[in-house]
């Protein structure tokens, strides 16, 4: 176990407590993870909808982001920490206010990056975007840093 495995398992929890900026956009949690992978349901907020009941891509980024750093998450070690460093979004259909499907997993690992892939699917399994990020590995910050 790491810090990382430890975290995924407590966000698998349907009460697990999240930091503020998970709870402003409301991108949830996990359902369940594994070595190199997370799968979650998303139902998007009434709240995020646009007039024409759809959501707006930048949105769908941070979704895409955080469940690619979940998958991150599995693959790091006790001593490492990771921040994107690169992140592709493909629409493939127009987003509506549906619950979503979302996997992701890792590609490929070196020593100082890790590769991951998402994609989200509605509930007949047609997919809605996908994406790819590239983490890059840091060691773990000892100290809190003020800027």
């Amino acid at each position: 176990m790491t810090w990382a495995t430890e975290r995924l398992d407590l966000l698998t929890s349907p009460d697990a407590p999240v930091p503020p900026v998970v709870s402003t956009l409301r991108l949830g949690t996990l359902s369940t993870w594994g070595p190199g992978w997370i799968q979650k349901r998303w139902t998007p907020d009434a709240a995020l909808a646009s007039a024409d009941g759809t959501l707006f891509g930048g949105y769908l980024a941070a979704l895409a982001d955080q469940a690619m750093a979940f998958a991150a998450m599995t693959a790091v070690g006790e001593a490492e920490a990771f921040r994107t460093l690169n992140l592709q979004l493909n629409f493939i259909r127009v987003c509506r206010m549906q619950p979503l499907d979302i996997e992701a997993h890792v590609v490929d690992q070196t020593r100082t990056m890790i590769l991951t892939r998402m994609s989200a699917a509605k509930a007949d399994g047609a997919r809605v975007f996908e994406a790819t990020a590239q983490q890059i590995l840091q060691p773990f910050p000892t100290t809190p840093s003020g800027g």
